[in-house]
C-alpha cells in the first residue's frame, strides 16, 4: 500500500483512515452548500461527503455522494477542481471503535469543487437514505464555524485550497 491509498499512515488506535470523497458545491454567488445532519441534535452543518467504494475514483465517489445526499444529478453540476492533496482527520477518542464498525481511526479525504449549473429547485435532501434534514447556502467562513470541531481544520484546509473560487 502507498500513501495515496492510505496504507502508509495510521490513525488513532493504530487504525487505518477511511477513504472518503467530499464535495464543495458552490452556487453562482460563490456560496457553499451546507446540510444540517439528521443523525445528531447538535447544530452540525457539513458538506456532502462519503466513502470511496472499491474501484471508484475520488471524483466518481464525489459525484455519487452528491446525488445520494442532495438528489442532484451529475448533469446539474460542473466539476471545477480537485484538491491536490488528501486531507486527514482523526476521530475523537470517544468515537474510535464506535463508527464505521470500528475499522477506522479517522478519514482521509479528497475534495472536489463543483459548481451548480442547475437551480436550487433540483436539490432534494429527502433521498432514499437521507443524511440532512435541512440545507442552505453559506459563506465558507460561516460553515467553518458550524462544522463539528474535529473537522474544523479539514474545512479550513479545503476552503484554502479553493479560496479563489469562493465568495
Amino acid at each position: 500500500m502507498t500513501e495515496a491509498d492510505g496504507g502508509a499512515r495510521l490513525g488513532p488506535a493504530g487504525l487505518p483512515y477511511r477513504p472518503c470523497a467530499g464535495v464543495v458545491l458552490v452556487n453562482d454567488d460563490g456560496l457553499v452548500f451546507a446540510g444540517l445532519r439528521i443523525d445528531t441534535t447538535a447544530e452540525a452543518w457539513q458538506m456532502p461527503q462519503g466513502g470511496i467504494d472499491k474501484g471508484e475514483t475520488p471524483v466518481e465517489a464525489a459525484i455519487r455522494e452528491l446525488g445520494e445526499e442532495t438528489g442532484l444529478p451529475p448533469e446539474s453540476v460542473e466539476i471545477e477542481a480537485e484538491a491536490e492533496d488528501w486531507v486527514y482527520y482523526d476521530l475523537p477518542p470517544e468515537l474510535v471503535g464506535k463508527i464505521w464498525k470500528g475499522k477506522y481511526g479517522g478519514q482521509r479525504q479528497k475534495w472536489v469543487l463543483m459548481r451548480l449549473t442547475g437551480d436550487d429547485a433540483q436539490i432534494n435532501i429527502a433521498t432514499e437514505h437521507p443524511e440532512f434534514h435541512k440545507w442552505t447556502w453559506m459563506r465558507a467562513d460561516d460553515l467553518v464555524k458550524t462544522i463539528v470541531p474535529f473537522k474544523r481544520a479539514v474545512y479550513e484546509q479545503v476552503f484554502a485550497a479553493f479560496r479563489d473560487r469562493l465568495a
